[in-house]
């Protein structure tokens, strides 16, 4: 595969950056992380409405911009380099991947230009326990709903197969915020007891399994491009704060030892950026080395993130330990999303099957 980013792909990138690190700079960061709900809706705002990056992947038919997964890509890397506090992936991502996969033409008419506006914030229930359907009502719970305590939609994944788009304030559904070692992503458990409106089923009822592993796979590889961005600003205000400190009369970056972890720092993230933007290119081609390459990405991104914001937190010394500091925001970022749509030790076995399946 030939990649490179067009002039259009880097405008796009360049866009990006620019608003995010005006937008969701450490003053916007740090008031949502303080905040009660955790939700920056200025910032949410502005990254649908005015950016319209919300519907990057919807096509234009149903008011989408009908670009790719290699632009959102880009963007993801820039919300994960300042760790936005909005359900950006939740709702661009995972929800438009839903309805797109699984969705009649009636609900993507409904559903897809609400998402691309950003009229609708998503959560999606399915990626740790789930709730179960039977003769057209949903019972059980669903934990680790991303955003669910601000959602206006939750995209609901059950155990057989059902993939539903349920209305936040549907009778019968409770959601309950969760205390949340992620503070700039936190999670919700939803109780359902609640009948499923026929028009909210998504490929019928046990007939969107297909869809659901579709949207995670596709997720799986989108996240590592988010990871990446987290990863790069790591070592970014490592290098920078090595410039700034002075020990023993020297710059702490001059020191051979720290230049050698920032070193391994860099290459993890540059084969982790290849691995990702790879990946976003498998999507966009749509052929047999999708699964492979998505499952390759978030293994080593997930990995590099860990690494790179530890090594963040060790590397500004005992400043990075304090809860002023945006080191433990980054790693709390690490630790949650390398678990959130799937380890890397599962990624891990998930390609070792497609590997053992292609040599059977």
């Amino acid at each position: 595969m030939d990649f490179a980013l067009t002039e259009d792909q880097r405008f796009i990138q360049e866009s990006a950056r620019a608003f995010l690190a005006d937008a969701a700079g450490p003053d916007a960061q740090r008031a949502a992380v303080e905040s009660a709900t955790g939700f920056d809706e200025k910032l949410w705002t502005s990254l649908a409405a005015e950016m319209g990056f919300t519907g990057l992947m919807v096509p234009e038919a149903f008011g989408g911009s009908g670009l790719g997964a290699v632009e959102m890509a880009l963007v993801l890397e820039e919300t994960g380099r300042t760790l936005a506090a909005v359900p950006f992936f939740e709702t661009a991502v995972l929800a438009v991947q839903a309805v797109l996969a699984a969705g009649s033409e009636a609900q993507k008419a409904d559903l897809l230009p609400r998402l691309a506006s950003g009229e609708l914030k998503a959560s999606f229930a399915g990626t740790a326990k789930r709730p179960t359907v039977d003769t057209g009502r949903l019972t059980g719970e669903a934990t680790f709903a991303t955003f669910g305590h601000i959602a206006d939609l939750f995209v609901v994944a059950t155990d057989d197969g059902t993939l539903i788009a349920l209305p936040a304030d549907t009778p019968g559904l409770t959601v309950q915020p969760l205390p949340a070692l992620d503070r700039t992503r936190r999670f919700a458990r939803l109780t359902f007891d609640c009948a499923v409106p026929d028009d909210a089923l998504l490929g019928g009822v046990g007939g969107a399994g297909a869809a659901i592993e579709r949207v995670l796979t596709i997720g799986a590889g989108l996240l590592a491009a988010e990871q990446t961005g987290g990863a790069q600003f790591c070592l970014d205000s490592t290098v920078e704060y090595s410039r700034q400190r002075v020990q023993f009369g020297r710059a702490i970056g001059s020191f051979q030892a720290y230049k050698h972890m920032l070193a391994d720092m860099m290459v993890l993230i540059e084969a982790s950026r290849s691995a990702a933007f790879y990946a976003a290119a498998a999507i966009d081609e749509d052929g047999p080395e999708l699964a492979e390459a998505c499952h390759v990405a978030q293994a080593w991104a997930a990995d590099c993130f860990r690494h790179c914001s530890g090594e963040a937190i060790q590397l500004h010394g005992g400043i990075g330990f304090t809860w002023e500091h945006h080191a433990h925001l980054y790693f709390k970022r690490a630790r949650a999303t390398s678990s959130w749509l799937g380890t890397p030790e599962r990624h891990r076995e998930a390609l070792a099957r497609i590997i053992l399946q292609e040599n059977a």
